[in-house]
């Protein structure tokens, strides 16, 4: 523990921004992070709590207190090497992470959490910075050949774990970067792709084989008719062919089934899902030529969904030059400020106000879409009801009926469950929420049913945070390398 009046002296200091005006004319990352001095602080005002609810708020559990503690001391080569023993991407975690561990930092009971998230930024970027990030080679090799299928952070932390246990590790996509949602859902301005291509090149330096373009399913309609899964393969390998050229195979895929609004005039041009729109613009950023790209241009842009990938949506429509942006909930408005005696060191139920809502946006609340108005097959506005929840479910208000005018509406209420048909082509049975079943238990953990295929990260728990999908892709790894050796020295 860096002071023990630390808490008691000093208030947090959160990372800054670049002004609005600025930050919009680009894609690029607009956070300021802390500096030495303001890192040192935010160290020092973690507390000698006793039991660090912490390290049990962050999934990955990070060993908080102690690199907080070296932070303090300057000791920034042992603050990275503590943060690095149980996260293989502190620098994806500590920009788009939303922090639980801050929610069940004792000090957040009664007072703010200490920064956190901004301390493991700081570490990180200093790492890459000082060259402290290099490739762990593995002291020998198994033998053994292991298909990873799908390289968000699952995927890629899964890889990196099972080439540094040995193995001979092939990470497969089907677009034509590695990534996942990272690089074709999370915009540039919350996260520059930078991050991933050099730990693309960190993985290929432990031994990994990297191979993009790749899809891996059925030979046929391997997404499902119509599916408006962003793919951008130029080649199939099916699961017999998988299964026949290695020992065991990692499904890591995302949870890119979007939740559509089967409601009249849903067919009207103009209404997309947000992962149709949200990669593009990637795509374009990384210098590719796009035809026909959505955008947002002096349109009335209507979001629907209030979650992060709404938000993003928003951002993005802001920086194309939107003419206005606005944002809708189904939920009623939390309150501003949670009754932290009673949630915490649980996540809390509080409105959430993001960068992008900041640079222009009208929030609804407690608003339903009930149908999709249109001229000559284009959207031109929706019709919208208040709602409110009553015994277990969503009830009209009577009169308060209201149409708003939309060129684009973009679908963003989550994610239903990973692609059946890439399940159902391996065989594995599913949940009843269409996710992979497999446990995580400790012995026999990930192991789906279909022999030698185990699942990790939104394959197998549906949609959930990058640092759930790195954990679960370490442990996974674990479990595979048991699987195969009979016993593994690879951390849970």
């Amino acid at each position: 523990m860096g002071k023990i009046t630390g808490f008691m002296e000093y208030e947090r200091v959160e990372e800054g921004y670049l002004p609005v005006a600025e930050r919009l004319k680009n894609y690029k990352e607009f956070v300021i992070g802390v500096d030495d001095a303001q890192a040192k602080v935010q160290a020092a005002r973690c507390m000698d709590c006793g039991t660090p609810f912490c390290n049990n708020g962050c999934p990955v559990n990070n060993i908080i207190p102690d690199f907080n503690d070296l932070v303090y001391r300057a000791d920034w080569k042992n603050a990275f090497a503590v943060l690095n023993s149980t996260n293989n991407f502190p620098e994806f975690t500590g920009r788009i992470c939303p922090a639980p561990c801050e929610a069940a930092c004792t000090l957040n009971f009664n007072n703010d959490a200490v920064g956190i998230k901004s301390i493991e930024h700081a570490i990180i970027d200093r790492a890459w910075e000082h060259g402290w990030v290099q490739p762990q080679l593995p002291k020998h090799k198994t033998g053994k050949k292991v298909a990873v299928v799908g390289s968000g952070p699952a995927g890629m932390a899964a890889a990196q774990q099972l080439a540094r246990a040995g193995h001979d590790v092939t990470l497969f996509e089907k677009n034509d970067r590695i990534g996942g949602l990272l690089r074709y859902g999370i915009p540039d301005f919350k996260m520059e792709k930078s991050h991933i291509d050099r730990r693309a090149k960190q993985l290929e330096a432990e031994g990994v084989t990297i191979r993009t373009g790749v899809f891996v399913g059925a030979a046929k309609d391997g997404l499902g008719k119509d599916s408006k899964v962003t793919n951008w393969a130029k080649e199939t390998i099916t699961p017999e062919q998988l299964q026949a050229q290695f020992d065991a195979v990692l499904l890591t895929g995302g949870a890119e089934q979007s939740r559509d609004l089967p409601v009249p005039g849903r067919d009207l041009d103009g209404i997309h899902f947000a992962m149709e729109f949200l990669p593009q613009q990637n795509k374009v950023n990384a210098g590719d030529k796009l035809k026909g790209q959505l955008r947002a241009d002096g349109k009335h842009v209507i979001v629907i969904g209030g979650g992060d990938t709404g938000s993003d949506c928003v951002g993005t429509s802001n920086r194309h030059g939107a003419k206005s942006v606005t944002q809708f909930e189904v939920m009623p408005m939390p309150p501003e400020e949670e009754n932290k005696p009673l949630v915490w060191p649980y996540w809390p139920l509080k409105l959430r106000t993001s960068s992008s809502h900041e640079e222009g946006c009208t929030r609804e609340f407690a608003i339903s879409t009930k149908e999709f108005v249109g001229k000559g097959g284009k959207v031109t506005g929706l019709k919208t009801v208040q709602v409110e929840f009553k015994d277990g479910k969503f009830v009209e208000i009577p009169g308060t009926e209201k149409e708003y005018k939309a060129d684009l509406v973009l679908l963003a209420m989550g994610f239903v469950s990973p692609v059946a048909a890439v399940l159902d082509a391996f065989g594995v049975e599913k949940d009843a929420r269409g996710n992979a079943r497999a446990s995580t238990d400790f012995t026999g953990g990930y192991a789906t049913s279909a022999p030698k295929v185990f699942a990790a990260g939104d394959m197998r728990r549906g949609q959930s945070l990058v640092v759930w999908a790195i954990r679960e892709g370490r442990q996974a790894a674990r479990a595979i390398d048991e699987f195969l050796m009979g016993a593994s020295d690879l951390p849970r």
